[in-house]
């Protein structure tokens, strides 16, 4: 007689392992949880308005935060902008965004944050092309980058603070675009440059991102880095985003399209949600992405059937009651399902269970198991004794407080 083998049960997603990389009180890489970051779009000369915008931030959610500094008397702000978060909030994760010539501003600001990003294509080496590259000019842009990087890696390195390698689509370097033209290997490749003389200089507490505008770039950019690096040990954490996503739904469409893609590859360590918006809208999105692929659970998980012909009652409306009485309790799986026919198969995976069983009743389920028929009227009242019951339930806070 064949013995079959036993059915595969679900589990979490396979990662790609990468080396931890501390930011301030937050792990990017390794075990740890995919981290959430946003941007505040505050001037940082505003240093009440920066610590206004960072305190919301933080408080939605967002667990790094990422200032810009143009100057050296932006990068100079961050010092008080540190200070009055200590002194009036508490210790934020910050990053700072230098741009181009950015090593005098990189040096000073790295002396106030917990991770300096910088971007290849603009740190350091531009000129308008005359004529091709020679071996020649590509050796000397490599030495002259070289110099440039060093005092901020012996800085940061000295500080056991991080550094962001941000490559970007829309501005890779002329060196890159005349050897590898407009590609994803492009991409890696200046990623590449910039990881090999950290690590020739002793350097190695690195995060990496490939951004892109358009989806299938960055996709494509992302999945060769992650082979590439890793054929050469260079196991770094990616941070994820698509750049300029733009607002709205398809915003919010086009970003988890890249990030929720990547990570359902594995790869992924710490995420960015790019939404032309208010920055904290951006905080519920990558959350939304985490939960739905199961790598963080920050609320409820509802299963609900889209409603048809055989629904026994008003399936968004019972929904919505459902989801008010119940949404503080995060970590629970709660099913409403409109009838009997799919509903306890295809909510197995639930703790409990509203389903419709005839016109007017309501079957409450926990896990697999009926555990009572009530009138519909009653149906949420009894949900939440249920609950209560099984000593899952919380009194949700009093928000007014």
């Amino acid at each position: 007689m064949q013995t079959l083998n036993p059915a595969p049960t679900a589990s979490a997603l396979f990662r790609r392992a990468t080396r931890p990389v501390v930011v301030g009180d937050i792990v990017i890489g390794g075990n740890a949880p995919v981290v959430v970051q946003s941007m505040i779009n505050e001037d940082t000369l505003d240093i009440q308005g920066s610590v206004q915008a960072i305190r919301n931030l933080h408080s939605a959610g967002c667990e790094i935060v990422r200032v810009t500094v143009p100057s050296l008397a932006h990068a100079r702000a961050l010092e008080r902008i540190r200070k009055t978060l200590e002194d009036t909030y508490k210790p934020v994760p910050l990053v700072a965004d230098v741009h181009h010539d950015g090593g005098p501003i990189a040096l000073e600001v790295a002396r106030h944050v917990d991770k300096v990003r910088i971007n290849p294509g603009l740190f350091v080496f531009r000129r308008t092309r005359l004529g091709d590259y020679t071996p020649e000019d590509i050796a000397h842009a490599r030495f002259q980058i070289r110099e440039e990087l060093k005092p901020l890696v012996d800085v940061l390195g000295e500080q056991h603070k991080a550094m962001r390698i941000g490559v970007n689509h829309g501005s890779l370097s002329e060196r890159m675009l005349y050897m590898y033209g407009d590609t994803p290997e492009g991409m890696v490749q200046s990623g590449l440059e910039f990881i090999e003389i950290c690590e020739e200089l002793g350097y190695r507490n690195l995060v990496i991102s490939m951004k892109a505008s358009r989806v299938q770039v960055m996709i494509a950019a992302y999945r060769l880095a992650a082979k590439t690096y890793d054929a050469l040990g260079m196991n770094y954490p990616f941070h994820l985003g698509v750049t300029e996503a733009g607002d709205g739904e398809y915003g919010r469409i086009k970003s988890t399209a890249g990030i929720a893609t990547l990570l359902a590859d594995g790869i992924g360590d710490t995420i960015r949600v790019s939404l032309t918006e208010d920055p904290i809208k951006e905080i519920p999105v990558c959350y939304g992405i985490l939960q739905a692929l199961g790598l963080r659970r920050t609320m409820v998980e509802y299963v609900a059937c889209p409603s048809c012909g055989r629904t026994l009652f008003n399936l968004e409306t019972v929904l919505h009651q459902v989801r008010e009485a119940t949404k503080h309790l995060t970590g629970l799986n709660i099913a409403v399902m409109g009838c009997i026919v799919n509903g306890p198969g295809e909510m197995a995976d639930a703790d409990y269970g509203y389903v419709g069983k005839t016109p007017g009743m309501i079957s409450l389920y926990r896990g697999r198991d009926e555990i009572k028929k009530v009138p519909e009227a009653q149906g949420v009242e009894e949900l939440i004794a249920l609950i209560k019951g099984d000593d899952r339930w919380v009194e949700p806070k009093d928000e007014s407080l």
